[in-house]
């Protein structure tokens, strides 16, 4: 026997389909829909059809064995047997992220493929594993931003039950895990919420379409069903924390933020559990208000991404100037991201043709998340191309020895040779001929040629984004994994730092002799960005790394 309910407040009729059995719904109350089928079980199909339509996903579908056009499929979250019950997470405070992408990380592209390498994550030292989105996405294999079954592990990772192994392996070993969610918009294939419901504004807009609708008609159930999604991820999944993809998209004009709220009910779940959970931000504001404290008038997340330190770094050592990387290139704005991590803290935007940013003077240095490399900034170029290993070497000791939360992208400790491409697998032809088109023009302001762009669409543009694990013990980058497990053994040494951002941070900069140097609790570092060679020095107390 099966409670099943569903919301699709306009419909005259919903039954649910199931077994081959179409049973009809009651509706209750608020747009709610129930009915019970004594049949149906753990591991059984079904669907919802809406005024006598064809079976669509159920919009909370916990796993989708099909793929995005399948029934959905029943999980009983309460059969997994979980081996952390010890587990009380990590405060962000202090950790080093390490970001991943399940499809490329591991040969066999799947979350229990990724359990293989958690012996290497450990080695390294890092803390928390950041996994891009897998909530169900069109195709086999995809960067999981166009998601539409927000409840469902992606089927061609493992499902339901491969997430769980990964969580679980991973708290096993002392590490932690985020889970990348995308709340701005949802992917073209297989998004049947606007059948159920107001699931998408008719106001607001993104890059990608329509946004979510956290403020206008009924989007009370729409905030629910985010928040809810929120708290089954930290409940029945176990997770750590979230990342919130592109929130400064995310458009909500209630008195309430859907960010506040969300923010609240993650931590309120976790303390139900007895764990410390927290929640990051990816924006291009550089809004302090996301980062400060909910009795201070902010939003109350515990971190966000603070891209102006990697467009800096990345500018000056690599000479790019093209696209955004126009605000870019001077020696000074190193000089401040080292020290506030926001370059652009209320300050003209020459790129942006207006004033950027806000002060952030009082926030914490871990409330801002950084790196030399990251899905986006090695995946949105035209080829997918890394730094090379001169120009890493320097970011990377710039990355791991500042006060702010640094995080790793999959094969940056070894200056993986493997780019990391855009790639799509959708099975419906005009969509996909629609996502490379796309790709071509908005590549177009970086002055890249579109013959240079690899096909999102051909199975090679993901093949070669895989990680060559036979690299790791092969010259220069057995050196280069040396260099960064030094570095955190370094970092590790390091008190945490203490007083707002900026404090007890000292930098110097020479433009003539591209010489940039900083210091703080005990460690200088020295790096001269006219070597192409990666001309680096650090100096701790006692010792000396070069």
């Amino acid at each position: 026997m099966h409670r099943f309910t569903v919301w699709a407040p306009d419909r005259r009729r919903v039954d649910v389909v199931a077994g081959g059995r179409r049973t009809p719904m009651t509706r209750i109350e608020s747009g709610w829909w129930e009915a019970s089928d004594p049949d149906a079980q753990t591991g059984s199909r079904y669907g919802f059809s809406l005024d006598g339509g064809e079976p669509r996903p159920d919009p909370r579908s916990p796993s989708q064995p099909d793929g995005v056009l399948g029934l959905s499929q029943l999980v009983d979250h309460s059969a997994f047997a979980w081996s952390d019950s010890a587990w009380r997470g990590r405060p962000l405070a202090g950790s080093i992220l390490y970001e991943l992408h399940i499809g490329t990380f591991s040969p066999r592209g799947t979350f229990d493929g990724a359990i293989e390498h958690i012996p290497h994550l450990v080695e390294l030292g890092v803390d928390t594993v950041e996994l891009m989105p897998v909530p169900e996405f069109s195709g086999d294999h995809g960067w999981g931003y166009d998601g539409v079954d927000l409840f469902a592990p992606h089927h061609a990772y493992g499902g339901p039950d491969g997430l769980k192994r990964l969580v679980d392996a991973c708290h096993s070993k002392g590490l932690a895990v985020v889970l990348d969610v995308v709340y701005n918009h949802l992917g073209p294939a297989g998004n049947f919420l606007p059948e159920f419901g107001p699931y998408l504004s008719t106001r607001h807009q993104t890059f990608w379409g329509p946004a979510l609708n956290f403020d206008g008609p009924g989007s009370d159930e729409v905030r629910r069903y985010v928040i809810d999604n929120v708290s089954m991820w930290v409940r029945d999944y176990h997770v750590d924390g979230l990342r919130l993809d592109a929130v400064h998209v995310i458009a909500d004009q209630s008195p309430l933020h859907i960010l506040e709220e969300l923010s609240a009910a993650t931590k309120a779940v976790g303390a139900q559990l007895h764990r410390s959970t927290f929640v990051i931000a990816e924006s291009n504001l550089n809004d302090p208000r996301l980062v400060r404290a909910r009795d201070a008038g902010g939003y109350g997340l515990d971190a966000a991404w603070a891209d102006d330190w990697h467009h800096s770094v990345h500018a000056a050592l690599t000479g790019e100037r093209a696209g955004f990387y126009g605000d870019f290139g001077a020696l000074a704005q190193v000089g401040k991201a080292l020290r506030q991590a926001w370059v652009f803290d209320g300050v003209w935007s020459p790129h942006r043709g207006r004033m950027r940013g806000g002060d952030p003077s009082g926030l914490e240095p871990h409330a801002f998340v950084i790196a030399a490399q990251n899905h986006d900034q090695v995946g949105n170029r035209a080829t997918g191309d890394r730094l090379d290993a001169g120009s890493l070497k320097i970011a990377s000791a710039l990355l791991l020895t500042s006060p702010f939360t640094p995080l790793l992208f999959q094969g940056e400790e070894w200056a993986a040779s493997t780019p990391f491409q855009y790639f799509t697998d959708h099975p419906d032809p005009d969509l996909g001929r629609a996502v490379s088109e796309g790709r071509r023009r908005e590549f177009a302001a970086f002055g890249w040629s579109p013959e240079s762009i690899p096909d999102p669409q051909d199975p090679a543009t993901f093949e070669r984004s895989k990680l060559d694990w036979n690299e790791v013990q092969q010259p220069g980058h057995r050196e280069m994994l040396a260099w960064y497990r030094e570095l955190i053994q370094l970092r590790r040494r390091l008190p945490l730092p203490r007083g707002p951002v900026g404090q007890d941070v000292e930098v110097a900069v020479d433009e003539p002799s591209r010489r940039v140097s900083f210091s703080r609790d005990g460690v200088a570092v020295h790096v001269d960005l006219g070597k192409t060679d990666g001309g680096v020095t650090i100096v701790e107390t006692g010792r000396s790394l070069d």
